[in-house]
């Protein structure tokens, strides 16, 4: 089986790949774009919320598209990147230049560095099941354990920021009194 794997050739792995990511990122950011004049209602504004979507709408909005095709060297950033391009419009000018050389980049990634992991696991598992199983559980345990840290500092750091005061009107996304910024408007960026 793992002469099988390794004998698939890597073009066609990395095309296949590529096609995925610019279906996945690119109906990410169709979704945040459709979704901007209804970003202060329901499910959607909770999403948008999120301090994932809100951070990454502030770093898009502040360095624009290389952000975008940055994001795919990243895990979890990658989504809320693409939602926030979409959400604030984006033009597909900048964004679709950064989503095939980002989506290139994660592919090539992915069928090269993921494939070799995925086969040293494989061949560890039939040489050893229980210490497969073991590795398997300590890499989720130590990725788990760093999200939870991660979560934890973000919302010590949200718990110190000042709070708004509450005459103000919610806008778009919960920014009281605002809507949400426009990535190609330059009074958006933050010099």
């Amino acid at each position: 089986m793992i002469d099988w794997i390794l004998s698939l050739p890597l073009v066609p792995g990395v095309a296949l790949l590529w096609l995925v990511v610019l279906c996945r990122a690119g109906g990410t950011y169709l979704l945040g774009r459709g979704a901007h004049r209804l970003a202060h209602r329901g499910r959607l504004a909770r999403l948008v919320e999120s301090p994932s979507v809100e951070r990454a709408i502030g770093i898009v909005n502040r360095y624009g598209a290389p952000v975008v095709a940055l994001s795919f060297l990243t895990i979890g950033f990658q989504t809320a990147a693409n939602l926030s391009a979409g959400l604030t419009r984006m033009p597909l000018v900048r964004y679709l230049p950064a989503l095939v050389v980002g989506g290139f980049a994660w592919a090539l990634i992915y069928a090269t560095v993921g494939l070799a992991v995925v086969v040293a696991w494989i061949e560890l598992f039939l040489v050893s099941p229980w210490v497969a199983v073991l590795v398997l559980v300590i890499v989720l345990a130590v990725v788990l354990g760093l999200v939870r840290r991660r979560r934890r500092r973000r919302a010590e750091e949200g718990a110190e920021q000042e709070v708004v005061s509450p005459a103000d009107p919610p806008g778009p996304a919960g920014m009281r009194g605002r809507s949400l910024p426009r990535s190609d408007d330059p009074a958006s960026r933050t010099p």
